[in-house]
């Protein structure tokens, strides 16, 4: 993360913040639309045209600059008793090869929306957990943030403001679980780019959402993804594999495979979801997790697992994998290479081998305690 000061003419802080971003861009190229997946660099800087604000004449904003031509904005508003980020704004050029590669378009795209970020005057505003904005064709979130403005003491505050995410309400009842569908169909998936095959994929997919209806009822849904009626692409890069999926409930379903170059293993990273849920409160669903590890081998050899593994993505959403079997990066001949089993199916098999020594071993205890006794049984006699 990287802490961002805004300050008036004598120098004094008006706004400050502190906190990480991803961003998640769709855009078009000439071989059709292709996600861009980044992050908020080290490099970004405030830019002078930010402002601490006049008052009755215009509001504080924060303008952060970062790579070809980007900029995010937020801009502040309050009353008596509470500020907020009024509304977040992101410029985005499309000449920025090294984040838009093959972009169809050069010209600078901008999206905006309103956000829920407020706190109480004279407090920050707090929040660990992910928050995510949806912005047109963007989805921008923010991580372990720290935000104030109007600030009175040049530095931040120490009483806070906690976003929901981080906790639940005490009113909030538990959620209520919809019946659990049948285990999902298996289905393969492969992405190719320009030197061949970087991703074999073959699973079940089950998604789990926990979300509010309008009603204030909290529901836990499970659902399957089902292969009939999915689409598959993707991107290779010497760092980063993506697979998209798209279907009829799912609006996106991003994976994105890393690699750990000093170990030469692959794995799961980072899982993104975008979906449409008719009855919740906010019926524009989002989720996204860069840090994950999981599905995890050596580059050239594929992992599998017939067990299934969940893969926790944020507190409300996270995948259900079965009968797993996957390789990235390095593919030879489009076909699996050596095969790393998953803990999961190491225990399964372990658990009927060490049922079997153990009757193995009261067989021949029995039947030593049966030679011995029968021994003892002929020593009180002899042969006449």
């Amino acid at each position: 993360s990287a802490v961002f000061e805004v300050t008036n003419g004598n120098g004094t802080a008006c706004i400050m913040a502190n906190f990480s971003a991803a961003f998640l861009v769709s855009y078009d190229t000439q071989s059709g639309p292709k996600n861009a997946l980044f992050d908020l660099p080290s490099s970004a800087h405030v830019l002078n045209s930010s402002s601490c604000g006049k008052e009755n004449m215009s509001d504080p904003s924060l303008r952060i600059a970062f790579g070809g031509g980007h900029t995010l904005t937020f801009s502040f508003s309050r009353n008596a008793a509470r500020y907020r980020v009024q509304r977040m704004t992101f410029v985005y050029s499309l000449s920025d090869a090294h984040i838009f590669p093959n972009a169809s378009s050069k010209e600078s795209k901008t999206v905006e929306s309103a956000t829920d970020i407020q706190a109480d005057i004279d407090k920050k505003y707090r929040c660990v957990s992910a928050t995510e904005l949806h912005m047109s064709n963007v989805t921008l979130t923010l991580r372990d943030a720290t935000i104030q403005a109007y600030l009175s003491n040049n530095s931040f505050s120490k009483g806070e403001s906690r976003c929901r995410q981080d906790g639940p309400s005490p009113t909030t009842a538990p959620p209520r679980p919809s019946p659990p569908p049948e285990s999902p169909s298996v289905d393969k998936y492969n992405v190719s780019g320009s030197n061949g095959t970087c991703l074999l994929a073959s699973m079940g997919l089950q998604l789990n959402v926990t979300y509010e209806r309008s009603d204030n009822t909290t529901v836990a849904r499970v659902l399957n993804v089902n292969p009939n009626k999915t689409s598959a692409n993707g991107s290779c890069s010497s760092q980063l594999v993506t697979l998209e999926l798209r279907s009829e409930d799912v609006t996106l379903l991003v994976f994105q495979f890393g690699m750990n170059a000093s170990s030469s293993q692959f794995f799961l990273q980072g899982i993104q979801v975008n979906m449409t849920l008719p009855d919740a409160r906010d019926p524009t669903f989002g989720a996204a997790n860069r840090s994950l590890r999981a599905l995890q081998a050596t580059v050239g050899n594929s992992y599998k697992c017939n067990a299934q593994e969940r893969v926790q993505v944020t507190k409300a959403f996270s995948v259900n994998i079965f009968k797993v079997w996957v390789q990235a990066f390095k593919v030879e001949g489009d076909k699996f290479g050596s095969v790393e089993e998953c803990l999961l199916d190491e225990n399964s098999m372990l658990i009927p081998v060490a049922v079997g020594g153990a009757l193995a071993g009261l067989v021949l205890t029995v039947l030593i305690a049966y030679l011995v006794g029968r021994k003892r049984s002929h020593a009180g006699y002899q042969t006449i």
